[in-house]
């Protein structure tokens, strides 16, 4: 779970300000990442589709921090992106991928696992 500490300005914000309702929300976060077999860098690169998927820049941006992270690599991130193309059009997808180098293009590459 995220503290409200790390969360962008608004969010952490709301966090602050109603903390009750932030813990519900992280417990619920997590609640659902424990719900089924699905974990590691494969959790992460699906809630980055998701967020793709739902055209919210703030999450893409957030999913690509944490993935970088843990670990994950920029070539998997911009994977997810051109994945969309078929699904959700050229157009969101390359909106996405310029969402995902916002973050990319100012975090050094992680180590090799």
């Amino acid at each position: 779970m995220q503290q409200d500490e790390q969360l962008p300005a608004a969010a952490g914000d709301v966090a602050r300000a109603y903390p009750e309702l932030y813990r519900a929300y992280a417990a619920l976060g997590e609640a659902c990442a424990k719900a089924g077999p699905i974990e590691g860098e494969a959790l992460r690169l699906v809630k980055l589709a998701l967020a793709i998927g739902a055209s919210s820049e703030g999450g893409v941006h957030s999913h690509c921090r944490r993935a970088l992270e843990e670990g994950v690599s920029k070539d998997a991130l911009k994977q997810v992106a051109l994945l969309a193309v078929p699904t959700l059009g050229f157009p969101r997808a390359v909106a996405a991928l310029t969402w995902i180098e916002d973050v990319t293009e100012s975090k050094p590459e992680p180590a090799s696992r």
